[in-house]
């Protein structure tokens, strides 16, 4: 296996278009020179998108589908473990169970499914780790926002130039399976059920803070209205409500609609966008207030990573 670049994935039905505009770019962005195998972990993805996602696959890029679900049933929904506090869903669970379900790699790439990669994933893939657990980019998207950094900072435990984003990892499979991180993660859950804001995300900061390589901003650009367009991005997040098949003026919308030509779905895309109403739109608009709301108060909580770090109990590996 050491020859093949792994490059995993996690979605539902609903995200199977946005998944097919990103692994388009990663494959138009792929060099024939190597092998590279995206393994789509998926909760109910019906055969129909199965075939047009598998469609998109080349001679050097292969694509798998594993379905994900038994063994996660303590996962449950709760405000504490919804995706941007109004989305609940296992696959941004499914991540953290890769290093368990994939002994035959000791190093994987993941990224979420809003993404366009612009660089060749090979030049990620090749990035030393040496004894880090994960490499991954400081969350640009939520630094200046001074609810979020309080939330990162007195909740998590984590400076805010050091909280990372969790939709673009670099994994070290072989040391994370050496620490048992999907059993010491299970635990944590179970045991102290953490508010959480970016539930997945905050477990990765909190447990592997001390052993995490940052990587360069240009592998992780998000849109920001608050700053200039980055002309060096690899890899473009449209992370949180930041999306072009949602809404118009976007910073980076042009990458996104350049790759969505061909993948497969655009008609199905361009219908998503024109349907997306006025009651979405006010619905994400409520959601990130309490987003923000949450980052204030979730601190002063009498459990939190920062505080049972900071009493003794074992929170990092």
């Amino acid at each position: 296996m050491s020859n093949i670049i792994p490059i995993f994935f996690s979605i539902d039905d609903a995200y199977a278009p946005f998944l097919s505009v990103a692994l388009n770019s990663a494959i138009q962005n792929s060099s024939r020179d190597n092998q590279y195998k995206a393994i789509i972990l998926h909760q109910n993805l019906s055969e129909k998108n199965k075939a047009k996602l598998a469609a998109l696959a080349k001679d050097h890029f292969q694509i798998e589908f594993v379905a994900m679900q038994d063994g996660l049933e303590s996962i449950t929904d709760s405000i504490s473990n919804r995706l941007r506090c109004d989305y609940f869903t296992l696959t941004i669970y499914f991540r953290l169970f890769i290093p368990a379900m994939f002994p035959q790699y000791d190093k994987a790439i993941y990224l979420d499914s809003d993404v366009v990669v612009l660089g060749d994933l090979r030049e990620l893939f090749d990035t030393p780790l040496g004894s880090n657990l994960v490499a991954a980019c400081p969350d640009r998207s939520v630094a200046d926002v001074p609810e979020l950094v309080n939330y990162m900072e007195n909740a998590v435990g984590v400076a805010k130039d050091k909280y990372i984003n969790s939709g673009v990892l670099l994994m070290n499979l072989a040391e994370l399976r050496r620490v048992n991180f999907d059993k010491f993660f299970l635990e944590l859950l179970n045991t102290y059920h953490f508010d959480s804001i970016a539930p997945d995300q905050d477990y990765i900061n909190a447990i592997c803070c001390d052993r995490l390589l940052h990587l360069s901003d240009e592998w992780d650009i998000m849109p920001n209205p608050n700053t200039a367009p980055s002309q060096a991005a690899k890899l473009v997040h449209y992370n949180l409500f930041s999306k072009p098949w949602c809404y118009d003026g976007i910073q980076y919308e042009e990458l996104f609609w350049k790759h969505a030509e061909t993948c497969g779905y655009l008609d199905d895309i361009r219908r998503y966008k024109a349907n997306y109403s006025d009651e979405q739109k006010q619905a994400d608009s409520d959601c990130l207030e309490l987003l923000i709301n949450r980052g204030n108060t979730i601190p002063s909580q009498d459990i939190t990573f920062k505080k049972l770090y900071e009493s003794g109990v074992k929170i990092r590996l």
